[in-house]
């Protein structure tokens, strides 16, 4: 290999023309990324860490005034203050403001703010043919300079908007999903010694230079980042209260931070929940695990028996790499998983995504010198301390990103877009090294009985003296939403209170379940849908099978899969059935004792005959079975009434789209917006009833049917039956179970019960 000597590189100016089209494309960029923003988001500010926005499109701006037009003789700055205020850390121009204290900063206005960046970038354009070498080789600078700001609006605002309880979205939200990663393996390379840094072709920072010589051993690199699957088993492993795994400095951040996942990351329902910048939404299995400090980044490898790569290993394997990743440009502000497999030893996602942290100091390379002037403050300054991270992550423009590239952050860091990629020596062999031999899992459609069809069922109910639509029929793909917008509302005590009950009994609750089927059993998970409540619960009760059911096979799975790779020792198999009509598996489901999973008091939906028909088909299932119920009690009716007719309207929007779901179904012509959402607690039934009730006289027609509705005529939607300890007891009984557990929320909201077969 030719050896390189340390030289300073100077990189070379763009094209004239080609710089001021660039520069005006990358403004406007700015621009865009700060529509979606309230001028009250643009004026706060988080943590000292972070800047408010406004502020950031002050700096950027201040950055070309102060350090290109400041040399042209017929400038005169927009405000002479403004060099005190949105001066960062340049000593070498005068002093700034304190950064902690950026969101003090009520005036200039946002309005006074997008003006001076006008009025400069006028300025600017207005010269630029007449702009020396070194003024355009520092135009390059501060377009630079401003694509990483651009990150930072983004880092900064999700930071920001994660303290409001009303989980606000900057974008809607996107697609969720993408393929698993389970064929992740490992690359090798060979040792050598290999010039790394910048070439000195196009533009980089001066902390990319000189290129250099640098001498690495044989190694191996994942051909994946870590994913949230992964690094759930190292939180479920005990890996934020092992001390082993952690630095010293490490293990000091996690106890007095009190670190227990990746920053945003929450407990909910009994299953991880995270904030992005598209709102609430779950954690994605398949996606790279970000918001990690270089801590948990340290920990998590050395728990997974390997280690984060050198820089100059990431550099070197970088090389020749496509850009698959999730960029800026995207529009979707969150790390996904690979829309497609990659090859067999195939580098995925090394661009884009997430920052991958390596185990290199941030220190400067041999000959290095900082750049002249001010700008020389820029990087240099700030070697000590820090770790470099390389890649770009899905908040870093796409053409700004190369794999010299340099990024640094203090250890602790966890607010960018930051996760990491796994390396080893080669030969050793680590955690992940071997792929999990997976049992294929079974996956069934029950036809429905025969008889009714939907289209009949809902015509039927319409047509009625007193017209209904089942509850079923709420969940088209709108529906979906607002039933999960729903949970999360204040009012909706229910997913709170089961919640609570499984994360205080569930190690009791196995052991009970246990000590009733003995200790080869399986689980029937009805309404298992995306199968999160029994995957939280699955360590504990230790089944020797899993069954979901819902109402399509097909859409479970995406979710079975999920498990069959967290728990490969359990034998796994995906039902499609309407159980509301009859529940009964295909025969080779039937051989084990049977616990029959039913939370989130689903049952309170059915009349209190199809109850007892339901209940009495699980206990048919097999001779030795048990049920493990969650109920709604019964409680003051204000709470109750509100639960299902919230203040801000999303369940009253949840009821009506009922109608739009059936004008699909049925080939119907309701009119939403002239139906009224009611709910009440019907005492003398004890359960809740929702309605929608006619606000105009209205004939409504279908395919093959057609009726009047009168003003203030209602159809019935929902019953939610609410449940005394009494009544339980007896209606178990009926089924032939033994009320043997029940537990309650502190607050005796809900409850969760099992029953026994007698």
């Amino acid at each position: 290999m030719k050896s390189v000597t340390a030289k300073r590189q100077h990189p070379p100016v763009a094209d004239r023309t080609s710089l001021r089209n660039r520069f005006a494309r990358v403004r406007e960029a700015t621009r865009k990324l700060v529509e979606p923003l309230s001028d009250e988001d643009c004026a706060l500010q988080s943590m000292p860490d972070a800047s408010p926005v406004k502020w950031h499109l002050a700096h950027t701006t201040w950055f070309f005034e102060t350090f290109v037009l400041s040399d042209i003789e017929t400038h005169e700055p927009e405000d002479t203050r403004y060099a005190y205020l949105f001066n960062s850390y340049y000593n070498a121009v005068g002093a700034q403001y304190s950064r902690s204290d950026r969101g003090k900063i009520s005036r200039p206005s946002l309005k006074e703010i997008a003006s001076y960046r006008e009025n400069t970038e006028h300025a600017l354009l207005e010269k630029f043919d007449t702009l020396s070498r070194e003024a355009l080789r520092l135009v390059e600078l501060g377009i630079n300079h401003e694509q990483q700001h651009q990150e930072l609006i983004l880092t900064d605002i999700k930071h920001l908007f994660s303290f409001n309880p009303l989980w606000p979205k900057y974008r809607e939200r996107w697609p969720l999903g993408g393929v698993n990663t389970r064929d992740a393996g490992w690359r090798r390379f060979e040792r050598g010694a290999f010039e790394v840094g910048a070439d000195g072709a196009s533009f980089h920072f001066d902390n990319e230079a000189p290129r250099h010589a640098a001498l690495v051993a044989d190694f191996e690199l994942a051909t994946h980042p870590v994913t949230n699957a992964q690094f759930l088993e190292f939180i479920e492993d005990g890996g934020y209260q092992r001390a082993e795994l952690w630095l010293d400095a490490g293990w000091r951040a996690v106890n007095s931070l009190g670190w227990k996942a990746p920053l945003y990351w929450r407990m909910a329902d009994s299953h991880w929940r995270c904030f992005t910048l598209h709102g609430d939404a779950p954690i994605d299995p398949n996606a790279p695990v970000c918001h990690i400090s270089f801590y948990e980044a340290e920990a998590f490898a050395r728990w997974a028996q390997a280690r984060l790569p050198s820089e100059f290993e990431w550099e070197i394997a970088s090389r020749r790499v496509g850009r698959a990743g999730n960029f800026l440009e995207s529009e979707i502000y969150h790390p996904t998983a690979p829309k497609s497999r990659s090859a067999d030893r195939e580098l995925a996602q090394m661009f884009g995504d997430v920052w991958e942290w390596t185990r290199s100091d941030y220190a400067p390379y041999p000959g290095y010198r900082p750049a002249a002037g001010a700008v020389g403050e820029y990087n240099g300054k700030f070697m000590s301390g820090q770790y470099v991270l390389k890649g770009g992550s899905c908040a870093t423009p796409e053409n700004h990103i190369r794999p010299s590239y340099r990024n640094f952050f203090p250890p602790e860091s966890r607010w960018q877009f930051s996760g990491l990629r796994l390396a080893r020596d080669a030969g050793s062999v680590e955690r992940f090294s071997r792929p999990k031999t997976l049992a294929a899992p079974r996956f069934h459609n029950v036809a429905r009985p025969a008889g009714i069809s939907a289209r009949e069922e809902i015509s039927r109910g319409l047509l009625e003296d007193n017209a209904r639509i089942s509850p079923k029929f709420f969940y088209d793909l709108v529906g979906s939403q607002l039933f999960e917008t729903i949970t999360r509302l204040p009012e909706y005590y229910i997913p709170r209170a089961e919640a609570a009950i499984f994360d205080t009994n569930a190690e009791k609750m196995g052991d009970a379940i246990r000590e009733a089927l003995g200790e080869a059993f399986q689980i029937v998970d009805l309404g298992a849908g995306n199968c999160e409540k029994a995957e939280r619960l699955i360590p504990f009760f230790k089944p020797s099978r899993y069954v979901a059911v819902d109402i399509s096979a097909e859409f479970l799975k995406s979710a079975i899969t999920r498990l069959v790779e967290r728990f490969p020792e359990i034998p796994m198999a995906g039902v499609g059935m309407d159980f509301s009509e009859e529940l009964a598996l295909p025969a080779d489901l039937g051989d084990l004792p049977t616990l029959i999973f039913y939370p989130g008091s689903s049952l309170g939906n059915f009349e209190r005959a199809k109850a007892q028909m339901l209940l009495q088909s699980a206990r048919a299932i097999h001779d030795r079975s048990a049920i493990l119920l969650g109920v709604d009690l019964v409680k003051d009716v204000a709470t109750l009434e509100a639960a299902y007719d919230d203040a801000a309207g999303v369940t009253a929007a949840f009821n009506r789209n009922v109608l739009t779901h059936v004008n699909k179904l049925i080939g119907a012509d309701f009119d939403p917006a002239k139906w009224r959402h009611v709910a009440f607690f019907n005492s003398g039934q004890s359960r809740i009833e929702m309605h929608l009730e006619a606000i105009a006289a209205q004939a409504v027609a279908w395919e093959g049917g057609r009726r009047r509705f009168e003003k203030g005529e209602r159809i019935l939607t929902e019953y939610s039956h609410k449940w005394r300890g009494e009544a339980l007891e007896g209606m178990l009984a009926d089924a032939g179970f033994s009320l043997s557990n029940i537990w309650t929320d502190d607050e005796g909201r809900f409850a969760v019960a099992l029953g026994a077969a007698r």
